[in-house]
């Protein structure tokens, strides 16, 4: 899969999925990687660079509405939660695909869950490889890329917003407060709010699920799945390790109710086995619109995890430390 993610434009890359649909991992890349080297250098495609011909003899298959509609299938399945009736009365989300292709995906989505149309920031609604509303096209970069949002929920009234990054695998969240200003959830708050939510809707065996997170990430769902007696599993960092940690727990037979890392990357069910900003994004309306039902806001909701859990403490290494570090093992280098 070739992809741009959040980066600059120039800088295009890929990602490689082996059979179980997760990222590759040992020994599948050292296995491409030996194909790879064992036939350079490359042989001459002669006829293959007419693309009329092979276009004749191998016609393009188009998949995309097919593919959509069984990604959205799939997902109605996993993900419904609330009730339809519970979802048409959720408070207005504003919702920005930050240029990429995230929108018609999202807004689809929502729809067959039974919410209003979320209120799309125009400017950022439709692909646009130059980025042109933002200097950095992630979300996670906080405020600098989140303007135009906020703008918008102004403008409408709304007191939460959804973004996408490009290529719709993240998700950022932030609420408007009591004083007027925006306040921009971290990933491991996010995080945490996703598995007490799902924790607290599960209606089977709690010992027999599992949450899964990298070992970048708070410890607080650690924390969360010791008072509720499940499973927990921290792994490397990235989500080929966390999407092949939650197969392996499947084939034990437990049920993974969500993983993520702190990266603003969560997981939920097989509809992918990578981080899907769409389908997080509907889970947590699902999420929002149960507190509209309580006339909660975000910020108390995870006051309550903090009083029902306890806290966990994160510590951020400052970038002088950093710096100081670098100098010290420069000689080794």
């Amino acid at each position: 899969m070739v992809t741009a993610s959040h980066n600059p434009k120039m800088d295009n890359g890929y990602k490689v999925y082996w059979t179980n649909g997760a990222q590759i991992i040992e020994p599948h890349d050292k296995g491409i990687k030996s194909q790879i080297l064992k036939n350079l250098p490359t042989i001459e495609l002669g006829e293959y660079f007419d693309y009329e011909k092979q276009l004749v003899k191998y016609p393009l298959e188009p998949l995309r509405e097919k593919t959509m509609n069984l990604y959205f299938e799939d997902a109605l399945k996993q993900i419904s939660i609330n009730s339809q009736e519970v979802n048409a009365k959720c408070k207005p989300i504003v919702h920005t695909s930050m240029h990429g292709v995230g929108h018609i995906f999202f807004t689809n989505l929502m729809k067959r869950l039974g919410f209003k149309e979320p209120i799309a920031v125009k400017e950022q609604m439709l692909p646009d490889p130059e980025f042109s509303t933002v200097i950095y096209p992630n979300p996670e970069e906080g405020e600098g890329s989140l303007n135009l949002s906020f703008k918008t929920a102004d403008a409408n009234g709304c007191e939460i917003v959804l973004a996408n990054d490009p290529d719709a695998d993240r998700l950022a969240v932030a609420e408007k407060q009591k004083d007027g200003n925006w306040r921009i959830f971290t990933g491991d708050q996010l995080g945490s709010m996703f598995a007490y939510y799902f924790v607290k809707n599960y209606k089977g065996d709690l010992s027999k699920c599992a949450l899964v997170a990298s070992t970048v990430s708070s410890k607080m769902i650690k924390g969360i799945a010791e008072k509720y007696k499940l499973r927990f599993e921290e792994t490397l960092t990235g989500f080929k390790w966390i999407s092949n940690k939650v197969i392996d727990l499947e084939k034990e037979g437990y049920t993974v109710l969500f993983s993520y890392e702190e990266a603003i990357g969560f997981s939920i069910g097989s509809v992918v086995r990578d981080k899907d900003g769409v389908v997080a994004g509907c889970c947590f309306a699902q999420l929002y619109a149960q507190l509209c039902e309580k006339n909660m806001t975000l910020s108390e909701y995870l006051e309550e995890i903090y009083k029902d859990v306890g806290l966990s403490l994160i510590h951020i290494c400052r970038c002088r430390r950093i710096e100081r570090c670098r100098s010290r093992w420069s000689p080794y280098h």
